[in-house]
Order: structure tokens, then sequence, then C-alpha cells
């Protein structure tokens, strides 16, 4: 814990995290390419559904920043105010990363061990932020290269690892339809850097 937590000023923030509930396609940790990326990738946020949602259990649910049951105003704008914010801090924003603990193999056994084991993932993401661990360049940003992740003591299979570190593009290819289908409501709402934003990832996949 920060030594400054009960500071009245406040603790400068490094990095934001955020994460659904994905038993395929969203690999264990990714870092945004920028701001405005990171922005893109909290909007379409989402989480297959479980038994205690209502609904059908195993479907995909949108959730922006794990904020749609709490947003009061138009949701555009509280995208909007994520992207002026970014603006306005310019080269001391922080940084973006998804996480994903939920990935599955074709039998539905989980990937990654999760609870106390996350903590390999954070300190991927701290030495990140302070420039000392190593990624790749996918379509969707930065994934760790299996190096990368402290993995002593954890007994993980290297076919394991590699799922969870895997970035496939018909996967996310599949995924674009719906996410069109999800920002389709917000209409002239929804600012046009996320439109752009997905249709650079677009590009990208099919690259």
């Amino acid at each position: 814990m920060d030594p400054e937590w009960e500071s009245a000023d406040g603790v400068p923030i490094s990095g934001f995290l955020m994460g659904g509930r994905r038993s395929t396609t969203v690999p264990l940790v990714f870092e945004a390419f920028n701001w405005e990326h990171g922005v893109f990738l909290g909007s379409i946020m989402g989480s297959q559904t479980t038994a205690a949602a209502a609904g059908s259990v195993g479907k995909l649910r949108r959730d922006p920043f794990a904020m749609r049951p709490f947003c009061g105003y138009h949701m555009g704008a509280y995208f909007g105010h994520w992207l002026k914010m970014g603006s306005d801090l310019g080269d001391r924003a922080p940084r973006f990363f998804c996480v994903n603990w939920f990935r599955q193999d074709a039998n539905g056994r989980f990937l990654w061990p999760g609870f106390g084991d996350n903590s390999r993932v954070l300190k991927w993401i701290c030495g990140r932020i302070d420039g000392t661990a190593d990624a790749v360049e996918s379509p969707i940003g930065f994934v760790p290269t299996a190096a990368s992740l402290d993995l002593e003591g954890l007994e993980i299979d290297s076919s394991d690892l590699n799922a969870l570190l895997t970035v496939d593009p018909s996967e996310w290819l599949q995924d674009l339809d719906d996410i069109r289908t999800f920002f389709q409501p917000f209409g002239n709402g929804l600012p046009s850097e996320l439109t752009e934003q997905l249709n650079q990832l677009e590009t990208r996949l099919k690259a």
C-alpha cells in the first residue's frame, strides 16, 4: 500500500485495470496502446453471464467500465468524459490494462489458477509501468511474453500458458459485429474517437 494512501492531496494513479469474464477471445492480460485505445477497450468490456444474472447463462453482456447498472446519464457522455480526462492529463495519463482470469479450454477447465496467483499478473503490470517487463505487440494491444511473467513455483502447462496469452484475430473479428450492434443505440452521442478505434481494430485484425 502506498505510504501516502491517506494523503488529502491524493495518490498519483499509474494504471487502470479493467476486466470482464470471458472464457475465450480475451487473453489473461494486455496493455492498451494509448489512452484513447484504453477508453475504447473500457467501452466494449463484457462478461459472459453466470447463474447469478437474469437470462441465458454464458451469453456475452457488454458492461462498459463495469458501470452499466450505475451510470445515471447518457453513456456516450460518460465515454466523452474519459476521453477529455486523458486529453487534459497529457503525458501524465495513467496506462490502461485489461485482465481476464476466466479463460477456459474446450472442456470448460480454467487455464489460470486465479486468486493469489493473480499477483503475478499485477507484477507484470507494475513492470510495464516501470519499463522492466517485456511484451509483444498484437492487434489488440501489448501482450506479455511468456518469459516476462513471474511463474516461479507455479505449475502450469506450457500449452495452457500459450492459450492464455494467445490473441486469435478470427475470434476478435467475430466480436466486431456485436460491438457495432452495441454501439448503434448511442447514435450521435457516441464519441467519434471510439468509432475510429473500432475501425482501426478491424484493420489491424485483417492485416
